[in-house]
């Protein structure tokens, strides 16, 4: 924060000089730099004033162009508001919080002014506020609230001005709902649906049950809105899934398969009934075929996390996972004559993380390292750079040092997965360095290589045979051993496409034999790593 003060008294400096120079472009130029980093000085909107008294009005200053600087179109939304046209501004200040939530770009009087919540058409008012809900997350973050409660603020003197308006009272529960006022939420989806029933009150109303943990309310109104539209599939993967979340797996598998039976196809449908099924029984093919529903659907509704929501925080389907130092295995052949260029590292650096969505995921983000030779991939497999002076490396040299390199490794061979793509997977490069690295010693590096044949598993359906070949190999060659890589190669079995039931019970007796073999280390460093997962992903809490 003082840093952004900083700016923006530097940008004013500037503005001030720039207007008294008559430089007006240039004055505007600096505003917006301003209140980009602080929306809500008083010196910047008194500023602001002054210049739209020296330039008419000032809007020409502040032009709504294709990529429009944020801080142009916030300045712009307040011009209009100054100039008796709030309901035209209003949705540029909405622009700004759907871009950057968290930014409290309305926090400003003429905002929560009760007479803007009057003079607003209420449709106008609506249709805007349920533009911002899509924008911002479903709930709102704590710590991004209240740079949205004047939104909120302007809906109750909207409501209280038209009382009797159903799609104001519907949008206004939809955002105090995200920003945590559930019974605000509940006592606006009720009159809205007792003014107006509707299908879209009743979703309104059941979400807004939801968010107050009022299930069997929230279940029937969703119920309701089925009624209305028996046609409408999304809401039964709703249905579904409030089900499940609390308790009631076969009931929501069974709202999953009514839709499924309507459209197979159905993308909400689909993924909700694979996680559903994942949930009920832990059989790994349920998130196969959702990846491959993915794959061959790229143009979904809108964007899924049941995969991973299901992969989350389980070793190699979304994370690297601890364990102790290993050295390399002496009886490993060299396999590269040089060190990594400076150019591969950075690219290493920019992109290498312990965490990933899912598999799928994490091969996509391998893309980055396509320009990399593989002699640099294989070098940086060999001696792995010191961890980057970033968040990441920062996080990890401090929670977990050893942790790097395994994660360095892990996405140099994926990088691999991307060399010369258009050879079929049974006679590719790609393919033969993963394999003759996987298989040349037991080590982390081998760890690393299996890690990428088991994502080529997930995005190439042809390898899947030839991979649970190679990983129930390896597997048979570890397990009893108690060497510190048998828990997980065993893992790594659990996550790979295709494997027998008969290798899935051997991995699961491998992981579990390990664990309750006295390893000091490894139980302990085993909890460090959710830990370290949490601190990454910005949800420790002290």
């Amino acid at each position: 924060m003082d840093d952004s003060r900083h700016s923006a008294d530097r940008d004013l400096e500037q503005a001030r000089a720039a207007l008294e120079r008559g430089e007006m472009h240039h004055a505007a130029d600096h505003l917006a730099g301003a209140i980009a980093h602080a929306p809500t000085l008083p010196e910047t909107h008194e500023l602001l004033s002054r210049l739209a008294a020296r330039a008419d009005g000032g809007l020409e200053l502040f032009p709504l162009e294709q990529h429009a600087f944020v801080g142009t179109v916030v300045a712009r939304a307040h011009l209009l508001a100054a100039a008796g046209r709030p309901e035209d501004g209003l949705p540029l200040l909405v622009a700004a919080s759907g871009h950057t939530p968290g930014v409290d770009w309305a926090g400003v009087p003429w905002v929560i002014a009760p007479e803007l919540g009057a003079r607003m058409e209420p449709g106008l008012l609506a249709q805007i506020v349920m533009q911002l809900c899509t924008a911002i997350g479903d709930p709102v973050p704590e710590a991004g609230r209240d740079a949205l409660r004047p939104y909120l603020t302007l809906v109750r003197h909207a409501v209280d001005a038209h009382p009797e308006q159903a799609m104001l009272l519907g949008a206004g529960s939809a955002l105090a709902r995200r920003l945590g006022e559930a019974k605000l939420a509940v006592e606006w989806a009720v009159r809205g649906a007792r003014i107006r029933p509707s299908k879209l009150a009743e979703i309104w109303l059941g979400y807004a049950y939801r968010s107050a943990d009022r299930i069997p309310e929230c279940l029937a109104a969703l119920r309701r809105a089925v009624m209305y539209d028996p046609e409408d599939l999304s809401v039964y993967a709703d249905i579904a899934g409030t089900l499940a979340d609390h308790g009631r797996l076969d009931d929501a598998l069974a709202w999953a398969d009514r839709a499924l039976a309507k459209d197979p196809e159905f993308d909400c449908a689909v993924h909700t009934a694979h996680r559903l099924r994942y949930r009920a029984d832990g059989d790994l093919a349920h998130l196969v075929r959702l990846a491959d529903f993915q794959r061959d659907h790229p143009d979904a509704t809108h964007e899924h996390t049941d995969l991973a929501d299901c992969c989350a925080d389980q070793p190699w389907l979304s994370r690297v996972p601890t364990a102790p130092t290993m050295t390399s295995d002496p009886a490993r052949e060299p396999f590269v004559a040089g060190r990594p260029t400076e150019a591969a590292v950075q690219r290493l650096h920019r992109l290498a993380h312990p965490l990933w969505p899912h598999p799928p995921a994490a091969y996509d983000a391998a893309l980055g390292l396509v320009l990399v030779e593989p002699e640099d991939l294989l070098a940086l497999i060999a001696c792995p750079p010191p961890a980057p002076d970033n968040e990441v490396g920062r996080a990890l040299a401090a929670h977990d040092p050893a942790l790097w390199a395994r994660c360095a490794q892990v996405w140099a061979c994926l990088g691999l997965l991307h060399h010369r793509t258009d050879e079929p997977w049974a006679r590719s490069a790609r393919r033969r360095m993963l394999v003759e690295l996987a298989g040349g010693g037991t080590d982390q590096i081998t760890e690393a290589a299996l890690f990428a044949l088991v994502t080529s598993a997930w995005v190439e359906p042809d390898a899947r045979a030839d991979v649970a070949e190679l990983v129930t190999r390896r597997l048979d060659e570890v397990a009893g051993t108690h060497h510190p890589i048998a828990w997980s190669v065993a893992h790594l079995a659990l996550a790979t496409p295709g494997l027998e039931p008969d290798v899935r019970e051997r991995a699961a007796a491998v992981m579990l034999e390990e664990e309750d073999f006295t390893v000091p280390l490894m139980p302990r460093q085993r909890r460090f790593g959710v830990r370290l997962r949490r601190w990454l992903s910005g949800r420790t809490t002290r």
